[in-house]
């Protein structure tokens, strides 16, 4: 119904918020069952189960079932929390979004610089988020998505160890990953998926040049 846009059509908030809610929990299924992030915050969900020496993946259940099962039990109390905090305090969420940027701001950043050095109680902490804070703020402005970034942080420790162990029952020999055909097509499928973002790169540069030959 295009002609209800911008009318404030209740169906049009809706939905899309349900469909955010879903996909947030949905996320959660391959973390814990396989340990595998599917979005950032995943990825940072992992890392912090990774620092309590609590590694998702299919042993979870097994060996921490107090922790799997309470992250379940926290979802559907969080949700009948914000329900009740959400109606009667709406009115105050809205005139937060009124508070100038210019306000807002300095208190981000002084949160930010007490909790971490809050930590450890160490100004090396300080240092290092304003240093991830200014690569953020660049990644940001350049258009840079930070989402590979923070997975490779995460997924690279992981990826090593994997590796090392492979090689360890090689003996050394890379041949391990193309032996079985569950490995190659695990590859396979990498490989094709590293290299398809590469194709609309490609085709617009060949329309800029036979545009350039054109034009020429």
């Amino acid at each position: 119904h295009p002609e209800r846009f911008g009318k404030g059509a209740i169906e049009g908030v809706a939905g899309p918020e349900s469909a955010n809610n879903a996909g947030t929990m949905g996320a959660m299924v391959p973390l814990l069952t396989l340990g595998i992030p599917s979005n950032v915050a995943m990825a940072l969900l992992l890392a912090a189960l990774m620092i309590h020496g609590t590694p998702p993946g299919p042993l979870l259940i097994q060996n921490h079932p107090d922790l799997f099962w309470g992250i379940l039990a926290s979802m559907i109390v969080g949700n009948f929390l914000l329900l009740l905090l959400n109606l009667p305090l709406i009115g105050m969420w809205v005139k937060v979004l009124n508070v100038p940027y210019k306000v807002l701001f300095p208190l981000i950043i002084m949160f930010c610089l007490i909790g971490a050095y809050s930590v450890n109680l160490n100004v090396i902490d300080i240092v290092i988020m304003l240093f991830f804070g200014g690569l953020g703020y660049l990644m940001k402005k350049y258009e840079y998505d930070g989402a590979p970034l923070i997975l490779a942080f995460v997924l690279g420790p992981m990826m090593e160890t994997a590796l090392r162990q492979s090689l360890i029952v090689s003996r050394g020999n890379f041949h391990i990953f193309i032996h079985r055909p569950y490995s190659l097509i695990a590859l396979v499928i990498a490989a094709v998926f590293l290299t398809l973002p590469l194709i609309p790169i490609l085709r617009k540069k060949r329309e800029k040049l036979v545009e350039s030959d054109r034009g020429g």
